[in-house]
């Protein structure tokens, strides 16, 4: 079992203890966004189940979210991170992915990877950068795994 780790800063705290996330306030946001955009409740729920999660919140309520996918040794992937549009432009981003990089339990990974649309700035703060050999990186992507309703 992994030991939560908290993080305060003002009225704000980090938090990994998966009892205070907010599912309404993830799911409303995911499902909305660019990345995974009608994605069904259901599945965020298992991504949680399956993931080291990062809650961000003010006086209580939360305010921003990411998650990492790992092996704890030799594996990294950064998630559905996001601060809700309200809290933006207050360096709260860098302070939640500077909290995951810096986190303990990640000591020791050797390969660390995100996908970013628009985020490069960010992350390039924490020595992400594009991949060096692209011929050598792969993905396999399934477009539109999340059927929306009609009309959405």
């Amino acid at each position: 079992m992994i030991e939560f780790l908290e993080k305060r800063q003002g009225n704000y705290l980090i938090s990994t203890d998966k009892s205070w996330l907010d599912l309404e306030v993830i799911h409303g946001f995911l499902h909305t966004c660019y990345w995974c955009k009608g994605i069904p409740k259901e599945v965020v729920v298992r991504a949680i189940e399956n993931s080291v999660c990062f809650g961000l919140y003010k006086n209580g309520d939360q305010i921003g979210f990411a998650r990492v996918v790992t092996d704890y040794a030799t594996f990294f992937y950064l998630a559905d991170v996001f601060i809700l549009e309200p809290y933006r432009g207050e360096n709260l981003g860098v302070w939640l992915i500077e909290t995951i990089v810096n986190h303990p339990i990640f000591r020791g990974i050797r390969t660390w990877t995100l996908l970013t649309a628009d985020a490069h700035g960010l992350y390039e703060k924490f020595g992400f950068q594009n991949h060096s050999d692209p011929k050598r990186f792969m993905i396999r992507k399934v477009p539109y795994p999340y059927k929306l309703p009609e009309g959405t």
